[in-house]
């Protein structure tokens, strides 16, 4: 029960590594906001959640200030604090950079950037009143390394480096950690559609010589939201099976 008692925000948790993160912190004692722009889903989730713990799930498209605003909100008013922020929501929009359009460009970015600094703008303020929390920000490998034909992605993954950074040195004296985890290759809905031989290859490159799992992330996850990680902050956990050693 690492998480016991704690109020946890995990944002796209309605399929994949976001779902199965909030399986995981339920089971360790959390309260777990499901906050989803898909509710089929974030609504699954939570009656998962609810066979053995607490939670409640909250239409959330990040873009969208407003709806942050309101979510956090909606939070306090239940169970009276914020402890966890996890910045999981992300979309993928490939093209080559000559191909690329404008919507593609400024849909990733209004979501997998703009959308986390609205949640954690939406969140601080609580937490900075508390004296403590945490935030976990989903980077990536390709924010690290690049990826052809993911100019827009790889330039929000790089950016959410430069603000766990920049806000883990502005939150800290706060009683705030902020940290990021950059996974590898991980068998998601996101990958389900990539071909056979293009998964194989990401296998090939991978040391492990597999894709990882949503588990492999929620376990980083719940380290960094724990107490075990107290002295942890400004960190970019990778956990891709050794691709960037």
């Amino acid at each position: 029960m690492r998480l016991e008692n704690k109020v946890v925000i995990i944002t796209g948790a309605g399929s994949g590594i976001g779902k199965e993160t909030a399986l995981l912190f339920a089971k360790e004692g959390a309260k777990v906001v499901v906050a989803d722009v898909n509710e089929k889903g974030g609504e699954e989730t939570v009656a998962e959640i609810k066979r053995n713990g607490d939670g409640f799930f909250f239409k959330l498209d990040v873009s969208n200030r407003e709806q942050s605003k309101q979510m956090a909100k909606t939070v306090l008013e239940k169970y009276g604090k914020i402890d966890v922020l996890i910045n999981n929501a992300g979309i993928v929009q490939d093209a080559f950079v000559s191909k690329m359009t404008e919507q593609q460009w400024d849909k990733v970015i209004d979501i997998n950037l703009k959308g986390v600094f609205n949640c954690i703008q939406a969140v601080v303020d609580i937490m900075m009143n508390q004296g403590s929390g945490v935030i976990i920000n989903t980077s990536s490998i390709v924010g690290l390394n690049g990826n052809v034909g993911q100019v827009n992605y790889s330039a929000t993954k790089a950016g959410l480096i430069g603000m766990t950074k920049t806000l883990a040195k502005e939150l800290g004296k706060k009683g705030i950690r902020v940290n990021a985890v950059a996974p590898g290759f991980i068998a998601t809905p996101m990958t389900a559609a990539v071909p056979e031989k293009i998964l194989e290859m990401m296998k090939e490159k991978t040391p492990l010589r597999r894709l990882g799992k949503p588990e492999d992330i929620a376990n980083a996850y719940l380290y960094l939201a724990s107490d075990e990680s107290n002295f942890v902050n400004g960190a970019v956990l990778s956990v891709d099976g050794g691709l960037i050693i």
